[in-house]
């Protein structure tokens, strides 16, 4: 019986030993690649910027008098040519008529500065009249054409104030809230405007770029076209992205001396809502409306684009490992571009069809031998396919 025991309890032991061998050390770590393949990507680079009207204009009057009536609601939409306070006429229309009744006096005196002059004349040619008397009658006379001259004068200023009565739109736009009510007197030195417009359609997106990203983005896209190889996209602050693309319009001919940075102004399409009322909110874009410019590339252009997990970084900055000959690991120093998500654009340090490593970094070594498999997929036993390429048997994942 203890024989028996003594022999079972070799076996086993015999069996642990044989099955340690086999579950011992499993070489090289297991590892996750991708190809490092191009894709069609589009370039963006973004920016704060804010929401100007292309044209805004303080409404002000050009006369004093009492403003007699408001003609807009507070908010609406407004054209060109449009009567939106009244100013009490009378008083201006009283002046038209005596300056009228001045030109009138003045023709009148005119008219009887001639009839001298030529009795002058004729008296100074039959010898009867003094010279004296005829160079008076001259001087009378261009006296009174240019009194009438004044008072025709007077007569215009007089219509034009009069039209000033009438404080109309010089253009399209919305037009905000009244400062003064009906009456109250207003003159044209108000430190405060009477109520302001601003244009609606289109907008004006403004956003300032750094010294360096100014140089990066025109050395970008330059020979693509300059300005017309990039789009301007907005996100609004609750996230959305506006729907409507512009173009750039203008680039500032300085740089900011206290902040090293470049105004650029672009062109953005502001139509009213579908279904929204008319009134406040019928347009998306408002002036003075903080947004998230982005500038983008009106093309897609080919680039690497890795996922975020697979670049490190250390004190030489940015890489990646790259699975190389015999299955090992090689370090590759890279220049990330533009943040994709969860994947970053790789601009320096690959060519294209390199195997980098995505998952199982931390068991990794440059210079130490991987057992690669493809990303996501279960890893292989070692050696099960042959040279080790990635894409043989499922592998990849994390290795207990």
């Amino acid at each position: 019986m203890l024989l028996t025991r003594f022999l079972l309890l070799l076996i086993l032991l015999a069996g642990g030993g044989a099955a340690q061998a086999q579950f011992g050390p499993q070489g090289p770590p297991a590892v996750g690649v991708i190809t490092a393949d191009r894709r069609p990507v589009t370039e963006s680079t973004e920016f704060t910027g804010r929401i100007e009207a292309v044209n805004r204009v303080d409404v002000r009057a050009r006369v004093t008098g009492f403003l007699q009536e408001r003609l807009f609601q507070e908010g609406q939409e407004v054209t060109a040519g449009d009567v939106l306070f009244r100013i009490e006429k009378p008083p201006f229309e009283a002046q038209l008529e005596q300056a009228r009744a001045n030109v009138a006096s003045a023709q009148a005196t005119l008219e009887n500065a001639r009839v001298s002059l030529t009795r002058a004349r004729e008296l100074r040619q039959t010898g009867a009249g003094t010279q004296v008397n005829l160079d008076n009658a001259q001087a009378q006379e261009r006296t009174a054409n240019a009194q009438l001259l004044g008072a025709q004068a007077a007569v215009r200023t007089a219509e034009i104030n009069l039209g000033y009565t009438d404080i109309i739109s010089p253009i399209d736009g919305k037009i905000g809230r009244a400062i003064l009510t009906p009456g109250n007197v207003v003159t044209p030195t108000l430190t405060d405007p009477l109520a302001t417009i601003v244009s609606q359609d289109p907008m004006r997106v403004a956003f300032t770029v750094s010294s360096r990203a100014g140089l990066e983005m025109r050395n970008r896209y330059e020979s693509r076209g300059g300005v017309n190889a990039v789009v301007v996209r907005i996100r609004l602050t609750d996230g959305r992205v506006y729907p409507q693309a512009g173009r750039i319009d203008f680039i500032d001919t300085q740089v900011d001396r206290n902040t090293d940075s470049l105004l650029i102004r672009a062109l953005i399409p502001n139509p009213k809502r579908e279904g929204a009322q008319a009134g406040a909110g019928d347009r998306e874009l408002i002036d003075g409306q903080f947004v998230t410019v982005a500038v983008e590339g009106a093309e897609p252009v080919q680039a690497i684009v890795l996922p975020r997990a697979a670049v490190l970084q250390d004190q030489g900055g940015f890489y990646v490992l790259v699975v190389g000959e015999g299955n090992q690991a090689q370090r590759r120093t890279v220049r990330l571009g533009q943040a994709l998500n969860e994947n970053v654009v790789i601009e320096e340090g690959l060519q294209g069809g390199e195997t980098v490593i995505s998952e199982g970094l931390q068991r990794v070594r440059p210079g130490e031998p991987v057992n690669p498999s493809p990303a996501g997929q279960p890893p292989r036993p070692p050696g099960g396919a042959p040279g080790g390429a990635p894409g043989g048997a499922p592998a990849g994942g994390r290795q207990g």
